[in-house]
Formats: structure tokens, C-alpha cells, sequence
């Protein structure tokens, strides 16, 4: 199955998913199915690195806060809409990660294992102690009780969440059957090939 038939079927099952949660209408099951959905972003990152090449990586949990807290940023200096937010934080992780990226991946097992975890505790040190995001208290952002359109605002952030669960599973699935993801699986195979 090509990428875009792929991701034409993830949408219509995602929406299948949305109409059915909607049918439930219980606000717990689409907060915590907003939380599966996050796991599944977040595990689908991990796998991209991890499962193609084999390479421990600890850094994708510190690139996901990163752009969750890039996004209280700028909601609190100019509030916008969360799609907008959630792509302004993935630009930015999207540019340390490719910075963190052109610095460990020289390195090889352990070590590189251990510079991603470095990297990690490093941003959790910052955010921690950075106050204008909230710092270790978290951030308190007043949130709508509806949207326009959706409802809820728990079924607008699910329907958000489902959204970036699509784009991911068939980022990950087009990389794992390009040229690249080729490339991934022949260094988790043997990287000294």
C-alpha cells in the first residue's frame, strides 16, 4: 500500500474513531484517548531512531517537551490557535533536534545513548527552572469551555492529537519504505558495513 492510500485510510479510520468517541460522548474517553494519542506521537518518534537503527535514544522525550513548552511560550506572548502552536513548537524542536542530531550522531552505543540522555536532563533543567513557562509548577493556560465547530474543548485537543497521530504513524511508515529507512535498517543490522 503507497504512502498516500495509507494515509487516506488512517484518516477515514481516525475519523471512524472521532465519530465513535463522539457516539460515546463521555469527556474521560476523549481526554484519556487524547493521552493514548500523545503516547502513540511520542512512541512513533522513538521508533524512527530506536527501531530503524537500532540506536538507543533518550532525547525523543526532551524534544516532545520541548515543543509543548515551545508552545506556552508563545501562547503567552501572542495567544494562537493550537494547530498553529503545535507546529511552531515542532519547528523548533525540529531545529535543536537537528542540531543535537548534527553533534551525537558521530558517535556510536553507548555514548551516543549517554549524549542524548545528557541532553535530556539538560532541557529538563532549563525548563525547570525557567519561570516565564511556568518552571517546575507547570504552566496554567485558561482554557476555552467550547470551539467552534468541534465542541468541547477536550474533543477540539483530541481531534488535534488524532490529526498528529495520522501524520505520524505515515511519516514513520514512508520513512521505514524509503531509501532512508533502508539505510536505518542496514546500520541496526551492522553498522560498521
Amino acid at each position: 500500500m503507497r504512502s498516500r492510500v495509507f494515509f487516506i485510510a488512517a484518516l477515514l479510520v481516525a475519523a471512524a474513531i472521532f465519530v465513535a468517541a463522539r457516539a460515546i460522548n463521555s469527556e474521560y474517553a476523549f481526554f484519556a484517548g487524547y493521552v493514548v494519542l500523545q503516547y502513540v506521537v511520542l512512541a512513533t518518534a522513538w521508533n524512527i531512531l530506536g527501531g530503524y537503527t537500532g540506536y538507543v535514544n533518550f532525547g525523543s522525550s526532551a524534544f516532545f517537551a520541548l515543543g509543548a513548552y515551545t508552545t506556552v511560550f508563545f501562547y503567552k506572548i501572542y495567544p494562537m490557535p493550537v494547530p498553529v502552536l503545535v507546529v511552531l513548537g515542532g519547528i523548533v524542536s525540529g531545529i535543536v533536534g537537528l542540531g543535537m542530531g548534527y553533534l551525537t550522531l558521530r558517535l556510536r552505543g553507548a555514548f551516543f545513548a549517554i549524549a542524548t540522555l545528557a541532553m535530556a536532563i539538560v532541557l529538563q533543567t532549563l525548563i525547570v527552572n525557567w519561570g516565564f513557562v511556568g518552571g517546575s509548577r507547570g504552566a496554567y493556560v485558561i482554557r476555552p469551555s467550547s470551539v467552534p465547530l468541534i465542541g468541547s474543548y477536550i474533543q477540539y485537543l483530541f481531534a488535534v492529537m488524532l490529526v498528529l497521530a495520522v501524520v505520524a504513524v505515515t511519516t514513520a511508515r514512508a520513512i521505514e519504505r524509503s531509501r532512508l529507512g533502508f539505510g536505518f535498517a542496514a546500520i541496526r543490522d551492522d553498522e560498521m558495513a
